[in-house]
């Protein structure tokens, strides 16, 4: 009895701490197709949450390229764009040996490759 009762315990411990939460506020925006600007949320527009920290910052080109060029197989600079997926699967699998790292040099130093949602508040 006394073991079903701590090992109950024990699984609504994990369970509970394996909900989480965002530790920012978020608030409720939406984006229109026109602009890339973000406004208040009409009833035809799509919604979408967005934190007011992401709202508020710029990316900068050149970070994005130094991100690249010495952690670029690590997928870093896609994290600092905001495609935190694509981050996620450079770092598995080392940037696919460097060759996804080039490309992504390349199409930043281009401009090619934008921040999610936007574009450069700083340009080479």
């Amino acid at each position: 009895m006394r073991k079903q009762f701590l090992f109950s315990l024990i699984v609504l411990f994990f369970i509970s701490s394996f909900t989480s939460y965002a530790s920012f506020p978020v608030e409720n925006r939406a984006t229109s197709n026109t602009t890339s600007q973000t406004t208040i949320t009409n009833a035809t527009e799509k919604e979408e949450l967005v934190s007011p920290a992401i709202l508020g910052s710029g990316k900068s080109q050149v970070a994005a390229l130094i991100l690249c060029v010495f952690v670029g197989v690590l997928g870093i600079h896609r994290f600092y764009l905001g495609y935190t997926w694509q981050g996620i699967v450079q770092l598995l699998t080392l940037g696919v040996f460097g060759i996804w790292t080039l490309i992504d040099l390349i199409r930043i130093i281009t401009g090619d490759l934008q921040p999610k949602g936007g574009s450069y508040s700083k340009t080479l």
